[in-house]
């Protein structure tokens, strides 16, 4: 099989009795407060029938595509299995799961807010998207023994089973893709000037961190100019027509917001600067972000990715692809094709759960955290070859593996070179 540039971080170091040693020592027994059960009795949010899953993400304001998003790809899942009597749980009961969702409109404090709403009447919170929205709540989270698991973030934090617990992140951390896009470019063997735009916060710098360490020593690739700009702009105008005068021939931008990703697109053609770009996966949406920025105008736009793109015509007859499709439509309350990877990336959440709860031998939140730490290889529905869902390596995500992409105009082909 040819060499696929691909970040992966494979220490193998399995964390399941670290982390029971950590919640033996965090747990505050049964008369101190909402959160772990001792001794099998149910946690909240779970029956002998049910189970209620929450979650805070944004579903107004400027990430509301992704952060929709993030609600409908497990609404769709639990759904279809709801439709066929539910899931099988490891204590032999089968149990219908439940998704309560609240909107944080990417604000910090709400999403806190949602969190105390919702923290006594479900098992657990998952998929909600964004860094500071899942850090503000997540010390509250370990407090009350609440599972905050496959949240769609890449910050390290979430995947370190010391400081964070009872928590787990979904999508590589940013430091992986950052790196995974840095190799493919010191795999050229052309003199290359970057130019880097970040956002001023830990995922801009995460992603910085992995391309730099990637493209260190690369004699022929030189950073030319590298600003920042707040996740609270209208617009990234001025540090375009800034970065435009490098005369660099790449441009890493490492960028959530959606309309500035799509504004930057648009200016850097105005001042007639054309580079190759490298963007985050989770501004990369070829329908939502790349066709209305006028990607086309550009020789490369690459991007990392996990889960199979089902715009893309490689994927148009994949039995994978259109179960997804089918049930988005039926169960998630997403009538239209998605038009981001969040939408896939939750109904692998859904996926990954469910691989959890099938190890799942008493009601509690403690033995959840257990059986969804011992996943190991699994290829969940949507995935591309050469990634799967571990949660066991020491200090990462669930999914750990990304490969590299170049747009072809509708979708994304996976490359080995830079060109």
């Amino acid at each position: 099989m040819n060499k696929q540039f691909r970040s992966r971080t494979a220490r193998g170091i399995a964390v399941a009795s670290a982390l029971a040693l950590t919640l033996t020592a965090c747990g505050r027994g049964d008369e101190g407060g909402g959160g772990g059960s001792r001794g099998g009795s149910a946690s909240p949010g779970i029956t002998d029938d049910s189970v209620t899953l929450g979650i805070t993400t944004p579903l107004s304001g400027a990430t509301a595509g992704p952060g929709t998003c993030t609600v409908a790809g497990v609404k769709a899942y639990f759904g279809a299995k709801n439709a066929e009597g539910g899931v099988e749980f490891g204590d032999g009961k089968t149990r219908t799961v439940e998704i309560e969702a609240l909107d944080d409109a990417y604000d910090p404090q709400q999403a806190k807010a949602n969190y105390d709403q919702l923290k006594d009447d479900v098992f657990a919170m998952t998929a909600g998207l964004g860094t500071p929205t899942n850090r503000a709540w997540r010390e509250a989270a370990i407090a009350d023994e609440v599972p905050q698991v496959l949240v769609m973030t890449g910050d390290p934090l979430f995947s370190d089973p010391e400081e964070s617990p009872w928590q787990l992140g979904f999508v590589p951390i940013y430091q992986n893709e950052g790196e995974a896009m840095g190799e493919l470019l010191a795999s050229s063997t052309g003199e290359h000037k970057v130019a880097i735009l970040s956002q001023n916060d830990d995922f801009g710098e995460g992603y910085v961190e992995g391309f730099k360490s990637a493209i260190e020593g690369s004699d022929n690739i030189e950073i030319v100019n590298e600003l920042t700009y707040e996740a609270t702009d209208t617009s990234v105008d001025a540090q375009i027509t800034e970065l435009a005068s490098s005369g660099a021939d790449v441009f890493f931008n490492a960028m959530s917001v959606t309309p500035l990703m799509i504004s930057a697109l648009q200016k850097a053609q105005q001042v007639n600067w054309t580079p190759s770009w490298f963007l985050p996966s989770n501004t990369s949406s070829p329908g939502a972000i790349l066709e209305p920025g006028g990607a086309a105008a550009y020789p490369g736009i690459y991007s990392v990715a996990f889960s199979k793109t089902p715009a893309a015509p490689a994927f148009a007859d994949n039995e994978d692809v259109q179960t997804y499709l089918a049930a988005l439509k039926e169960h998630g309350d997403y009538p239209d094709p998605p038009a981001f990877p969040h939408c896939q990336w939750s109904w692998m959440v859904g996926a990954t759960l469910e691989q959890a709860f099938a190890e799942m031998t008493e009601p509690t939140r403690e033995n959840f955290m257990e059986a969804l730490r011992s996943i190991e290889g699994f290829e969940a529905p949507l995935m591309l070859p050469d990634t799967s869902v571990s949660t066991g390596e020491d200090g990462q995500p669930a999914v750990s593996t990304v490969v590299v992409q170049k747009y072809n105009g509708k979708g994304y082909d996976t490359v080995e070179t830079f060109e």
